[in-house]
């Protein structure tokens, strides 16, 4: 578990591709919980220590995790995450190249609950949900291209849906059509960065969390323009 961020009422993470965010079925460890017993012992805090989950990424995701340290900062980053005030830029590697240097993807997703999988299409649907990002390619090597992308709605798996739709599944995501896993069981999509106005201070807060210790990760890094 790697902390980047902390203050009396915020921490975050730089989540790797094998941690999840709260618990789940299969009974790992999460990094709430790993979070408490680090608070815990870091300042000898003798009862409960507090943590709270503000939003959540997809265990094959990486990078920052934004979590409460009182119940004043979850209340506040709750409502900011609702109404959009938490500017998150994800970094994606994608194999096929986008069919425009820079563009917006809108799409209706509609979310299989037993597939735990979204399917986007072009037009409004019956239980579909607009989802509205941005992207730009801001690196590429022979084989791939790195995307950042500004998430406009937060949906199920809408990046990695909006992609795919796109004809770009993002490197090792066999969910959505990409033909091989990567090495470590992630996929090649990082949450780079979180701006915001801290909910107590109201000072502007921004976080990167450091790209993955993988050598293309790395390699698309340093090519970026």
């Amino acid at each position: 578990m790697e902390v980047i961020y902390e203050d009396n009422h915020i921490i975050a993470v730089n989540k790797t591709c094998r941690e999840i965010v709260q618990g789940d079925k299969t009974g790992d460890t999460p990094l709430s919980d790993m979070l408490k017993a680090w608070l815990k012992e870091k300042y000898c805090k003798p009862g409960n220590v507090f943590v709270g989950v503000t939003h959540r990424l997809d265990r094959p995701v990486s990078g920052v995790v934004l979590f409460a340290k009182t119940s004043k900062a979850l209340a506040r980053l709750n409502e900011m995450f609702r109404v959009g005030e938490v500017k998150k830029t994800y970094w994606a590697i994608v194999k096929n190249c986008p069919p425009a240097e820079e563009g917006e993807l809108v799409n209706w997703l509609v979310r299989n609950e037993k597939q735990n999988k979204s399917y986007a299409y072009d037009t409004e649907r019956t239980n579909a949900k607009k989802a509205v990002l941005h992207y730009k390619v801001i690196a590429r090597s022979d084989n791939y291209y790195l995307l950042a992308i500004d998430l406009k709605t937060g949906r199920h798996h809408q990046i990695r849906c909006q992609l795919a739709k796109m004809g770009c599944p993002i490197k090792g995501d066999l969910k959505y059509g990409f033909p091989r896993s990567n090495p470590d069981g992630g996929i090649s999509l990082h949450s780079r960065s979180a701006e915001f106005i801290h909910p107590v201070s109201k000072q502007p807060v921004s976080i990167v969390a450091p790209v993955p210790a993988d050598s293309l990760w790395k390699a698309m890094e340093q090519m970026k323009r």
